[in-house]
Parts: C-alpha cells; sequence; structure tokens
C-alpha cells in the first residue's frame, strides 16, 4: 500500500484540460439554456471542502462543475444508470475517484482524505444516484467521509436538470438554476457501534436538509414538511442499485 497519499491521490490534477472543459460547459450551458447562479459569494476561496449537491439527472455533475470556482474533484458510481451511451465517457474524461454505489470505500476515503489534506475540493452526490427528481435520504458515505476527514460542506441545489434534453429536442432554451449556501460543519462524532451509526444518520439528514432550504418546496421529497409530498417520495425513496455493488474495495468499519 502507498505510505503517502498525497503522492497517489494529488491535487489538482489535469489542471489545463480541466480548465478547457469547465469553460466549455459554460458557453454550452449559457448558448443552450437560461442558466442563473444564486449564492456565488457563498464559495470558499479554497478548500478543504466537500461539495454536496442533489441529484435528479445524470448530467448534474456538469452543471456542478459549470459553477465550480477551483478545481474539483470527484467521487462518483462506476455505472451510471439511466445514462445514454454517447454521455458514459464525459466523466472518464474529466477524471473521478470511482467507488462501488452505496459502499464507503477505503479507496473513496483515502482520496477524500489526501485531497483534503492539500486544501482542496471533493464534490459528492450524497443521493448515491438520480433514479428520481425529488431528495431522497443520502447514503452513509458523505456524513463518513466528513466526519473521518473534519471537512467543511458546502451545499448546492441544482433546478431544472431533468427537463434539459426534453426541451433541447422541443428547440425550446430550458431554465436552470444553481443556488448556493453557505459552508456548515465541520461534524465530529463521540460513540461507537450504533450511536456512532445513530450520529452520522443526524449528520446525513442534516447534509440532506440544507440541499433542500437551496430547492423548491415541491422537490423536497422525504423532508418537505408536506405530509402528502413526503409520502409520495417515500415511493420513491429506497435505492435500487444494491445489484451493483461487487464485493473488493473494503468497507470502512466503525
Amino acid at each position: 500500500m502507498d505510505n503517502n497519499p498525497q503522492e497517489q491521490f494529488p491535487y489538482p490534477r489535469y489542471v489545463w484540460r480541466r480548465r478547457f472543459y469547465q469553460k466549455l460547459s459554460a458557453l454550452l450551458f449559457n448558448i443552450l439554456s437560461d442558466f442563473t447562479i444564486i449564492g456565488a459569494e457563498n464559495f470558499p476561496q479554497t478548500g478543504p471542502l466537500i461539495v454536496v449537491a442533489n441529484h435528479f439527472h445524470f448530467a448534474d455533475p456538469v452543471a456542478v462543475l459549470r459553477v465550480a470556482p477551483w478545481p474539483l474533484e470527484f467521487l462518483g458510481g462506476f455505472h451510471m444508470p439511466g445514462a445514454p451511451p454517447a454521455i458514459t465517457w464525459i466523466p472518464k474524461l474529466w477524471g473521478f475517484y470511482p467507488v462501488h454505489r452505496g459502499a464507503v470505500s477505503r479507496t473513496a476515503f483515502r482520496a477524500t482524505q489526501a485531497v483534503m489534506a492539500q486544501n482542496g475540493i471533493m464534490g459528492i452526490f450524497p443521493e448515491a444516484g438520480s433514479w428520481a427528481t425529488v431528495l431522497r435520504p443520502a447514503r452513509p458515505g458523505t456524513a463518513l467521509l466528513a466526519v473521518q476527514t473534519g471537512a467543511p460542506i458546502l451545499p448546492i441545489g441544482l433546478d431544472g436538470m431533468p427537463q434539459v434534453f426534453d426541451l433541447f429536442s422541443q428547440h425550446r432554451r430550458p431554465k436552470i438554476t444553481v443556488r448556493i449556501g453557505k459552508p456548515f460543519g465541520p461534524f465530529a462524532v463521540s460513540g461507537k457501534g450504533k450511536a456512532k451509526r445513530e450520529e452520522l444518520n443526524a449528520i446525513s439528514e442534516e447534509i440532506m436538509r440544507q440541499i433542500a432550504a437551496l430547492l423548491p418546496p415541491e422537490q423536497h421529497g422525504v423532508f418537505s414538511s408536506d405530509p402528502v409530498l413526503r409520502e409520495a417520495a417515500q415511493a420513491v425513496a429506497a435505492y435500487p442499485y444494491h445489484e451493483l455493488y461487487k464485493e473488493g474495495d473494503e468497507r470502512l468499519g466503525d
């Protein structure tokens, strides 16, 4: 095993290539959509920082890259269910740290820890998939990584992405609004076993509520104050990607 994670996971990487992709995404979004950024003043100048956002569409990472003012790393799944085959090569061009969906892998922890140690920024979608257009509970990985690294969290709300390609096909410019919240945290836990899991669950819920505050009420899903909307969201809240997890990337223990 590499004894120097910062050499294995350097930050930043692919600087010129990624800068070109960010400028290209900005150009395309500005031409093809009505793109609005709210709260850009909340971006910290530097890390360490974990960026979190809702995940309603497979192209959400591109929108996050469009607004990010600094080099951004991503943790992402090996698979992109629902994405057209022509799109699946984009994450590979950017370069991301792949993890098994739903798993908190040692690789993910080492990469995030190394990036944070270099005052870097890591992007994570806590829901771990884009199978619905309302908020669902976070998977446990984001909270655990935040606790293990001690990094603050910056929430982002992405509104309008699911309609992007449908409106393109109708020769209409979709309206996309990206809201940037204020950094919060860092977090720590003091318990072990069941008590630790309960503390991590509370942190996960706080992360999702911070994201919910940046979205229209009808998208709050299981975090909605409306019992009717909460009940409807429960129908799509179940995590559907367990079959994509493969043994071989060790989970972080308690």
